[in-house]
């Protein structure tokens, strides 16, 4: 039986308004049932229809003063976890560092996300997604091998080295305060999690089969049937017939079995002449009648999507990959969880300062208090 209430249900989380990474970690753990609380400073709006602010309380409050770290510290005395994405050493300035709320609190599981992390020779630098995923040698793997890299939007450094990786910290510590009484500190830094991202490449390089520049390695674009190619209408398809088997399926679906260029398929001086004659090959029809063909052979396959139509593909379509909320679209919780049903209330954003009143009230406040907090610019 599924219930709307998801596996972390129970479970309080204050969340400390930042961008990027924070807010992406804060929703994957409100999106599976957690408490999410999130604290926003005065006077700093968020984006418009951000999917990345849905399924949380908002209270408007100036940690800055110490009335609003004061309230800070009655939040997370009442928390299982709490995130934050300040440099080194800002929280500890508020007095709202891990030695204070954790001691207040030892079950606390306290989520630290920076760039560069804690401790090291940048830390205490300034940097965005760009320059995380730069040192940590990931970005070096992307992109033609004639070119800079190529960027991958903010993907590997905020999101899957970061936000990923901070939701992970966050769900061990959390295993390990129910076990022991005892929460933790988490040190998430984006140039670890994205150099961890890339193991893979490590390993290839040390076993021989990943030595050249970007763009000329088995997994990176160099291999001729691992790669994207254009149609003749101007789309684009995505081949990944890595195994022997599957490519021996493409080369059966587009007849060149018998041709001696692809009898060897990891013999890397013939890559480029067999990269061209397959673009030559897939240029001479429309990807609808490559799109028919290929799906058909069941050989690892799939078109190339835009986002609004990847939202619109039949596959996403039947998994509801996608929803659309208040006119806006955007995917949905993931992974799904059998128990869980992926309900689409609370799936808008939350209004900044929607639940000031509220959680000052839950804290013990009277309405006198919360006033003149008001009347004093504390909280919004």
């Amino acid at each position: 039986m599924k219930s709307g209430r998801g596996p972390l249900d129970g479970i309080r989380i204050i969340e400390v308004a930042g961008i990027g990474p924070v807010p992406f970690c804060a929703m994957m753990l409100a999106d599976h049932g957690a408490e999410v609380i999130r604290v926003d400073r005065p006077g700093k709006p968020p984006m418009p229809n951000d999917p990345m602010m849905r399924g949380r309380r908002s209270i408007v409050v100036d940690i800055k003063t110490q009335e609003g770290a004061a309230i800070i510290r009655k939040l997370a005395a009442t928390a299982d976890g709490l995130v934050e994405g300040f440099r080194p050493g800002a929280m500890e300035a508020f007095g709202l560092g891990p030695d204070t709320l954790c001691a207040a609190n030892p079950r606390l599981v306290y989520g630290r996300m920076t760039g560069w992390g804690q401790t090291g020779l940048y830390a205490d630098r300034a940097g965005h997604d760009i320059n995380y995923i730069a040192l940590s040698g990931v970005l070096s793997t992307m992109g033609p091998p004639e070119g800079p890299p190529t960027i991958p939007v903010n993907y590997l450094g905020d999101y899957a080295g970061g936000a990923m990786m901070l939701a992970f910290g966050i769900l061990a510590g959390l295993l390990k305060a129910k076990a022991t009484g005892e929460g933790d500190v988490i040190d998430c830094a984006m140039t670890d999690g994205s150099a961890l991202i890339g193991t893979i490449t490590w390993h290839l390089q040390q076993i021989g089969e990943h030595q050249g520049p970007s763009g000329s390695n088995l997994l990176d674009g160099g291999a001729p049937f691992y790669g994207v190619y254009r149609c003749a209408d101007g789309e684009l398809i995505s081949l990944g017939s890595l195994e022997p088997q599957f490519y021996m399926r493409l080369l059966n679906v587009l007849d060149l079995t018998d041709d001696p260029l692809f009898k060897n398929q990891y013999n890397q001086t013939l890559w480029s002449e067999q990269r061209e004659t397959l673009e030559a090959l897939f240029a001479t029809h429309p990807s609808a009648h490559w799109d028919k063909l290929l799906f058909e052979a069941d050989l690892c396959y799939a078109p190339v999507l835009s986002p609004t139509d990847a939202a619109k593909h039949p596959h996403n379509k039947a998994r509801e990959t996608f929803r659309i909320v208040d006119g806006f679209l955007q995917p949905a919780p993931a992974p799904r969880i059998a128990s869980h049903e992926r309900s689409a209330e609370n799936a808008g954003p939350t209004e900044v300062g929607a639940h000031t009143n509220e959680v000052l009230d839950m804290l013990g406040y009277d309405d006198r208090s919360i006033e003149a907090l008001r009347a004093g610019g504390i909280v919004a």
